[in-house]
């Protein structure tokens, strides 16, 4: 039952300590920034989506018995709102920044 257990987010450790993306925001020209955004994205919804199937499983195992320590649900439920939280700021914030850009004037 080690499956069970808690295991980090992945997608929180793209982002560098001072608030850059680390070593890819300097690989940041062109093509190259809207795929590093494109694929910040991805992660996270395949981060979302992860999440999603555990919480999935672990309320399958708690209706079928095969759980031996029920609090692993709601933990499972608390992380999956938390990350899916953090993947609606993550549009807001770049929304807000499209919009700042688009009504910038040259």
């Amino acid at each position: 039952m080690e499956d069970l257990f808690i295991t980090p987010m992945t997608g929180i450790q793209a982002i560098g300590a001072a608030g850059g993306v680390g070593e890819q925001a300097q690989k940041i020209s062109g093509q190259d920034g809207i795929s590093l955004f494109q694929g910040i994205f991805q992660d996270m919804i395949g981060e979302v989506r992860d999440l999603e199937d555990n919480y999935e499983k672990q309320k399958y195992l708690l209706a079928t018995g095969q759980i031996d320590d029920p609090h692993t649900v709601p933990i499972a439920g608390a992380q999956l709102q938390l990350s899916v939280d953090m993947l609606i700021q993550l549009r807001n914030k770049a929304l807000e920044a499209y919009n700042s850009l688009i009504t910038m004037s040259m």
